[in-house]
């Protein structure tokens, strides 16, 4: 049931305000009972459950009919709803709007790739593997699968963002795993985020997988080379910066300047300055265990005027 702020509405109101109507709420959403009997539970009379059951029935909130009983005919009451939604003649709590880029992993406008490194379509790899100079290939816009031991790759979106827009959050979403020559489960690797050129954080993915085939890791992909990543979610809010739900860097998304940029910059990358250099590798929606490319979002309010 779904209600207002509204005269129209003040007998369902009337009908909850009552300590001993909200008590044969709570009765009957437990079993459906008789007059007498939701007497007897109240220590009331049944004349006086009558007055209460038709207050309760007038704002449709029970229903009521007759049925064979013990001694003849008897009503039965029962709820006639299981939730009642009050709608305010404002919202003060607004709805986050969303623009929402679909980021396929080969469509990377920078990169920097050192061997053991390569890129492969759902098909076939493109070109010869640990080459970089394959990085520019045009086939590379279909790529389904990427890996490097050092380096990185920085794509760029446009800024979806209107002038009235205002941003709350930037979430990433994305498939990942370190990088091994044919694979090894254990091999611990720093990835960096940079958006708009600001360090969000450095993330140590813990192995390159190949214990079990990626879901949908492709046939002709062999059984011994990685063969999925693990799904992270990087938000970037007012308050910090989190990655799937968990404190990554005080940076916040007025850091960023989006409303000074007509683009987005994402960077990922493995730094030869890191601890542990363990290489990268990115799934698209055809390799690996998540049937999505990268996914970035900017959630946004409108403003009043």
């Amino acid at each position: 049931m779904q209600i207002q702020i509204s005269k129209d509405y003040f007998h369902i109101y009337q009908a909850l305000a009552s300590e001993t109507r909200i008590e044969i709420i709570e009765i009957l959403s437990k079993n459906n009972m008789n007059i007498s009997d939701l007497a007897r539970h109240l220590g009331i009379s049944a004349a006086i459950v009558t007055r209460h059951i038709q207050k309760l029935e007038e704002a449709g909130i029970v229903k009521s009919e007759r049925a064979p009983g013990k001694s003849g005919l008897q009503k039965i009451v029962y709820l006639a709803i299981d939730n009642i939604e009050i709608h305010f003649p404002r919202k003060i709590f607004k709805e986050y709007l969303l623009h929402l880029t679909d980021l396929k992993i080969g469509h990377y406008t920078d990169f920097s790739a050192k061997p053991t490194c390569g890129i492969a379509t759902e098909k076939e790899i493109i070109g010869k593997a640990d080459d970089p100079k394959y990085f520019m290939d045009a086939q590379r816009v279909d790529a389904q699968l990427l890996w490097l031991s050092q380096g990185y790759v920085e794509y760029k979106i446009p800024n979806l963002l209107g002038p009235n827009q205002i941003p709350e959050m930037v979430e990433i979403s994305l498939e990942l795993a370190s990088e091994f020559p044919i694979s090894n489960n254990v091999w611990p690797s720093d990835i960096t985020f940079y958006l708009n050129k600001v360090k969000l954080g450095t993330y140590t993915v813990p192995g390159n997988f190949s214990d079990v085939r990626g879901r949908y890791t492709p046939k002709w992909w062999n059984d011994k080379f990685s063969q999925y990543g693990l799904l992270k979610t990087i938000r970037v809010n007012k308050m910090d910066t989190g990655i799937d739900g968990e404190p990554f860097s005080s940076i916040t998304i007025n850091d960023l300047q989006l409303e000074n940029s007509p683009f987005l910059s994402l960077k990922i990358a493995v730094e030869e300055d890191s601890e542990r250099v363990g290489g990268l590798t990115l799934f698209g929606e055809h390799f690996g265990n998540h049937k999505q490319n990268i996914q970035i979002g900017i959630y946004y309010l409108e403003k009043e005027n």
